[in-house]
């Protein structure tokens, strides 16, 4: 990435009209976020109307992404982007991006330089639609392909003419014979009945398989009937080991009762024993320290006898 190709770049991007300020400073490590921002920009002023996605939330979308805007810019403008560049979205996708501004603002210098000759009040009445030119470009550039193709076939359709000229006349001066002609006229009528009847064999072969349809359906009807009265057969009945299953989880429940109210009156004592602990440590080093503040004092005061002495 050179100085002079940065600063050209965010010069045409600001002369080309993009709403974002864009700094040298962007560039100096990758930005892939401003580079598809930039590059989806630049795609929809050169043709307003493309569909390209822009979703860049993952790797694979990003690759995607990166490959439709080169193919678009390949097939519509003639361009050829490095992908691997763009992809790096740092100082050397610059070069990459150069490449479209230039062109765009080649296209609107150049339009610019024939609206001066106009002059100041007709300036104000017409606008660089790059689009539309774009878009007569595309039309003429497809008029001329047809053109080439058409001639092309046209031309060899005139090189086969001697040989389907003889061919013509030869089928026009032939004379018409009548047994022929009925032969293979019985032979098509033939082969037409000959698919009516398989026609008709696959209609009944369908009204066959509807009619086995049908008789499965209904089976499957009667197996449903038959399972839900079973179900509610089973619902209505009451098992004989449920009595005792109730009188087992009320007693299992009032036995968890028991459990929580001891395991909170155990919790509670626990917390008092260890408060009880912690003051009698605190007594200890208050009672600790105090006799030893009082020793102090007795040495003290016996240094000082000794030097009264």
């Amino acid at each position: 990435m050179s100085f002079r190709d940065l600063r050209n770049f965010t010069e045409m991007m600001r002369a080309l009209g993009y709403p974002r300020h864009i700094s040298m400073e962007n560039f100096r490590a990758p930005n892939f976020g401003l580079v598809s921002e930039v590059l989806l920009w630049l795609v929809k002023r050169y043709e307003p109307h493309t569909d390209i996605p822009s979703d860049v939330e993952t790797e694979q979308d990003r690759v995607f992404f990166i490959k439709a805007i080169a193919q678009f810019m390949a097939t519509k403008a003639h361009i050829k982007l490095n992908t691997k560049k763009l992809y790096q979205a740092d100082g050397y996708a610059v070069k990459e991006l150069l490449k479209i501004t230039s062109v765009l603002y080649n296209a609107m210098k150049t339009k610019g330089m024939e609206d001066s000759k106009i002059g100041e009040e007709d300036i104000s009445k017409f606008k660089f639609d790059l689009g539309s030119k774009i878009a007569d470009l595309k039309a003429a550039r497809q008029l001329a392909s047809e053109i080439t193709s058409k001639g092309a076939s046209l031309y060899d359709l005139l090189g086969k003419e001697v040989e389907l000229r003889e061919l013509r006349t030869e089928a026009i001066a032939r004379p018409l014979e009548i047994n022929e002609t009925e032969k293979v006229m019985r032979i098509a009528i033939k082969e037409i009945l000959v698919q009516v009847q398989k026609t008709k064999d696959l209609l009944n072969n369908v009204a066959s398989d509807e009619a086995n349809l049908e008789a499965k359906i209904e089976k499957r009807k009667l197996e449903l009937e038959r399972n839900r009265k079973r179900l509610q057969t089973l619902q209505s009945v009451r098992p004989a080991f449920m009595d005792e299953y109730e009188k087992i989880e009320e007693e299992l429940q009032k036995q968890y009762d028991i459990y929580l109210e001891k395991f909170r009156n155990l919790t509670y004592l626990e917390q008092q024993l260890e408060d009880h602990r912690r003051m009698e440590q605190e007594r200890f080093e208050e009672a600790e320290n105090t006799l030893r503040l009082m020793q102090n004092k007795l040495k003290e005061e016996e240094k000082r006898l000794l030097k009264s002495g």
